[in-house]
């Protein structure tokens, strides 16, 4: 699952777009799918893979958590002079961050059709490994990345000579924040910011309002969850895409922030991450950065309650109505774009569909779907009550399949007819 908070209209600070909800809807965004899909692979290639490889892996896990340089180097192969070079680096970047776990999982070898080799180089295998980690005093479950590795025997020890050999196949390294250089970390009080190259004060600015993000949602929020967020700051758009392992960064040249991690009712589930688009994110007034990152905070909080029964319309919509609520703002201020449909007679018919959230729709159709989810929440609201509306969120998502539908009759004694009926209406009237 991923969510994406996207910056559009001639407003942008006051105006956003925001998708995908789910990663189950894979045709909507697959090139964010491997770092969050990293966990789902099975392990039978492992079963038949040369004895000692998992063992130099364990000892490499060891030397992370242990701080040990010397120990983490002895996995690298010394023959690879510019890789070696570039993990001393990578351990180096690590000093700051407050790591509760780090373990490597050997997947399967021949992961992405490295040709093997026996001979003056030694034996050579490719290899699919799970990285996982958990922060200190944030994460309760670890985050799961893949990485591809070439292996080579050298004199009866297996060591890594790249991690880049699988990018001509399409199998790409997930890249982690400590990849891109030294990893500064700002604490808050609610907030865990880690961030390359982009100073004390913006990593400060982050926690501040990821702080007063926090407590906003527990207050629109009824459900249970842990209340504190993990932001990552990368220097540049590039490097932000590099953490999503996109291969074409400008598809966020808009986005200020995406959500990371994994739907479902499993507490367990994977731990999430905001990682900011530092480029679009600057562009916004303090009104706007406060409402995204209070919009990305909800989506942390609520990802437990969201799976592949919550429509878009109610997921988005939510965040926006969490990040909004108590702002004071007229509704036509918050939905320009369908006050203008509004004004020229040709308010929604329906309520936006999943399609409507796709990228590849212009930043007018986005704004629609996204003012049309937000009004919907509101409406819920206003009508029914805020607990009402929690209640609604969570019986969708853990309902299963066309429960919206049921979780309407259920708890707000109406058909989804109905329902769209009252939202078309509240819509004019608000925005009229």
């Amino acid at each position: 699952m991923l969510t994406i908070s996207r910056v559009a209209g001639q407003q942008a600070q006051h105006r956003f777009a925001r998708g995908i909800r789910t990663a189950l809807r894979a045709a909507l965004a697959p090139a964010l799918l491997f770092p969050l899909l990293a966990g789902c692979g099975d392990r039978a290639g492992a079963q038949d893979a040369p004895p000692g490889l998992q063992r130099m892996l364990d000892r490499r896990a060891a030397a992370v958590r242990d701080r040990d340089a010397g120990a983490f180097l002895a996995s690298v192969d010394p023959h690879a002079s510019g890789y070696r070079t570039r993990q001393r680096a990578v351990f180096a970047n690590l000093a700051q961050v407050p790591l509760a776990a780090w373990s490597y999982e050997l997947v399967k070898t021949d992961a992405f059709g490295l040709p093997a080799v026996v001979g003056a180089q030694g034996r050579r295998v490719a290899a699919e490994v799970r990285l996982r980690y958990r922060l200190t005093g944030y994460d309760t479950a670890p985050v799961t990345s893949v990485q591809y590795l070439t292996l080579t025997d050298r004199g009866g020890r297996w060591l890594i000579t790249s991690d880049s050999d699988g990018a001509g196949s399409g199998r790409r390294s997930t890249r982690q924040l400590w990849d891109q250089g030294p990893v500064q970390v700002v604490r808050g009080r609610h907030s865990l910011v880690l961030g390359v190259g982009r100073g004390t004060a913006a990593l400060r600015e982050l926690a501040d309002r990821t702080d007063e993000a926090v407590p906003a949602v527990g207050r629109a929020w009824p459900g249970k969850w842990a209340g504190r967020v993990v932001v990552e700051a990368p220097q540049s758009l590039d490097r932000m895409a590099e953490l999503l392992n996109a291969t074409d960064p400008s598809g966020y040249r808009g986005i200020a922030a995406v959500t990371t991690g994994e739907t479902g009712s499993a507490p367990a589930a994977p731990a999430d991450r905001v990682v900011v688009n530092p480029e679009a994110y600057g562009e916004l007034s303090a009104t706007g950065r406060q409402i995204v990152l209070t919009h990305e905070a909800t989506h942390v909080a609520t990802r437990t309650t969201t799976t592949s029964a919550t429509p878009l319309w109610l997921s988005e919509g939510f965040a926006d109505w969490a990040a909004y609520r108590g702002g004071g703002r007229p509704a036509a201020a918050t939905a320009p774009e369908l006050a203008h449909a509004v004004a020229k007679g040709t308010p929604p018919s329906r309520l936006p569909a999943d399609d409507d959230f796709r990228f590849s729709r212009s930043a007018r159709e986005l704004a629609r779907a996204y003012e049309g989810g937000w009004l919907a929440c509101r409406m819920v609201a206003d009508t029914w009550g805020e607990k009402k509306l929690g209640a609604f969120y969570r019986a969708v998502g853990l309902g299963g399949e066309e429960s919206a539908g049921r979780a309407m009759q259920d708890h707000l004694g109406v058909s989804p007819a109905e329902f769209t009926r009252r939202w078309r209406s509240y819509v004019t009237e608000q925005l009229g």
